[in-house]
């Protein structure tokens, strides 16, 4: 049976884009993308039609445009259809091409070719419509995070993806030399996709282990703990995430932790900063950021 899908089309201003961005993913949209359009910003989503109904719709419209009031700029051109699965799969992609992220890393769809000139971590992604191409700020913060981490002396580590999406901080972290990588995520769509794009970039199943759960079934299937966690996902639920960490973490582990609108940070560091966790750097683009985080030594807690 064919699927059918509401493709949303946003023409904004560009300063507009991290919003939007925010507003389709809570939505619940899958296969966001943008592209520049002279001096706008075309912005491009997508969300299964039984998901939504045209009320919903006119009700994003609405909370797009009060965004665009607030912050002063020209409305939004807002519209939507329909497509069958076909579609879908063909129209999004023609938009998203090989892309390079910090110093090292290029991602690259998997219906092209990268450059053989390049030296860059090629990661090959067909995400379906799970999340995670490296188009959003947040999976870029994540990326050059990882690339940071292992530029400047950390090697190996067993690490867990919480939220997997698309795997492509999995992959790219066992590109750029972890030792194994656990990745859960509650939508078994993004197992699926997980488990395509590992097959994708020829790494073997017990390097790249993939289970539909959370933090539970990381307890599961790593009793030997994680050094490093990361999660992309948004600060609600990372909130929700942070008092279950040290079930699974190392004395010494670390995280990344991004998704996390700015505004939404100090209550991110409070929550780990309860459960025994120390902020080390937070970085910013735009609208978003990432943590870098670390447990605390017994010093430390006992301060």
């Amino acid at each position: 049976m064919v699927n059918s899908w509401w493709e949303i089309q946003i023409l904004a201003d560009p300063s507009l884009e991290e919003i939007l961005f925010w507003r389709l993913d809570n939505f619940g949209c899958q296969g966001m993308m943008s592209e520049a359009k002279e001096n706008s910003q075309l912005v491009q989503a997508y969300i299964p039609q039984v998901q939504a109904q045209p009320l919903d719709l006119a009700a994003l419209s609405l909370w797009i445009h009060q965004d665009a009031i607030l912050m002063g700029i020209t409305v939004p051109n807002i519209s939507w259809s329909l497509m069958d699965d076909q579609d879908w799969a063909s129209n999004w992609k023609q938009y998203w091409h090989p892309q390079e992220i910090g110093d090292r890393v290029l991602i690259c769809p998997a219906w092209e070719s990268p450059s053989q000139q390049t030296e860059r971590l090629v990661v090959r992604l067909d995400p379906g419509v799970a999340f995670g191409t490296g188009i959003h700020p947040t999976t870029q913060l994540c990326l050059e995070a990882l690339e940071m981490r292992y530029n400047y002396g950390y090697t190996g580590g067993i690490l867990a993806d919480l939220g997997c999406g698309s795997g492509i901080l999995s992959i790219t972290s066992l590109l750029m030399g972890a030792d194994q990588v656990y990745a859960v995520d509650t939508d078994p769509i993004a197992i699926q996709s997980t488990q395509d794009n590992r097959e994708l970039n020829h790494i073997p199943p017990e390097t790249l282990v993939v289970e539909q759960g959370s933090i539970q079934k990381i307890a599961e299937i790593a009793p030997e703990g994680i050094d490093g966690i990361i999660c992309n996902i948004i600060a609600e639920t990372i909130i929700d995430l942070i008092p279950k960490f040290n079930a699974i973490a190392k004395p010494e582990a670390w995280g990344i932790l991004s998704g996390v609108l700015m505004d939404k940070a100090p209550s991110v560091s409070d929550q780990l900063e309860k459960h025994g966790w120390k902020v080390g750097s937070l970085w910013r683009r735009k609208e978003w950021c990432c943590l870098n985080i670390r447990r605390q030594t017994p010093d430390e807690l006992d301060d």
